[in-house]
């Protein structure tokens, strides 16, 4: 575990452009996914994660074409994930130059690839996103885009995750997306304490109180969030400020 915290910006691409919605609905242009990216390694992200929301092989394509100009032109580290379903395409995807892959659907529905893409690529660029929702005193975890709600339990799905190779988990609470009612911490504690990689925890923040919370309460070794840091209400560099003056280690 590193004591370095970090803050990741998440963005959505549709047909090769950067997008805002939700639940994937009613969706704004942001604009260029490169330019973006830019701009969120000025103002002080540590890591980026782009998530490709196209339904279309065509938008793949065009997404692949997305990644080959992001890792051209950003220094910083960024992982790529939506819609991987095959070894075929967490290559092709890293072939085009992203740093991690993040595979979250297929995973649950064939673990063994999260074996085989560790075998062949490495542990460290694989990254499995868990969505996760609360049912009575268990979380869940669901799948297609939050759709589905499948047997796993969250923590013993994330253990199997990383037994089987996973380099990183990146934990989403669905209750919590959106609400920016503050990180869910019940259940980023509980996966945090379980597995030996770091965790990404995502869903909820609302103000730099929240990061905090969760990179410490929460346990999680970094932090993502979207629509917050898409409206200029918060950048990574005032996040990770206050977080210095709370005696946390971030690199600014």
């Amino acid at each position: 575990m590193s004591l370095t915290k970090r803050i990741i910006p998440c963005l959505d691409v549709h047909e090769g452009r950067v997008v805002k919605g939700v639940h994937f609905q009613n969706l704004q242009q942001m604009g260029d996914p490169v330019e973006l990216g830019l701009y969120y390694e000025e103002v002080g992200a540590d890591e980026l994660v782009y998530l490709d929301i196209s339904a279309s092989v065509e938008g793949r394509r065009t997404f692949t074409a997305a990644v080959e100009r992001i890792a051209s032109r950003l220094r910083i580290p960024f992982t790529v994930g939506g819609g991987v379903q095959s070894l075929d395409d967490i290559r092709r995807l890293l072939d085009a130059g992203a740093d991690k892959v993040s595979v979250n659907t297929a995973a649950v529905a064939q673990p063994d690839l999260i074996e085989a893409a560790a075998a062949l690529f490495g542990s460290q660029c694989i990254v499995v996103a868990i969505d996760a929702a609360w049912e009575k005193e268990a979380a869940w975890v669901y799948t297609h885009g939050g759709r589905r709600r499948t047997s796993y339990e969250v923590v013993s799905w994330a253990q199997e995750a990383v037994r089987r190779g996973a380099g990183e988990i990146l934990l989403t609470a669905i209750g919590r997306d959106g609400t920016r009612a503050g990180y869910d911490i019940a259940m980023t504690q509980a996966v945090a304490s379980a597995v030996p990689v770091p965790l990404i925890a995502s869903g909820g923040a609302g103000k730099v109180e929240d990061f905090y919370e969760v990179l410490t309460a929460g346990q999680a070794d970094a932090a993502l969030a979207a629509g917050l840091f898409h409206e200029g209400i918060l950048t990574p560099l005032t996040v990770k400020t206050y977080l210095r003056q709370q005696g946390l280690i971030v690199r600014l």
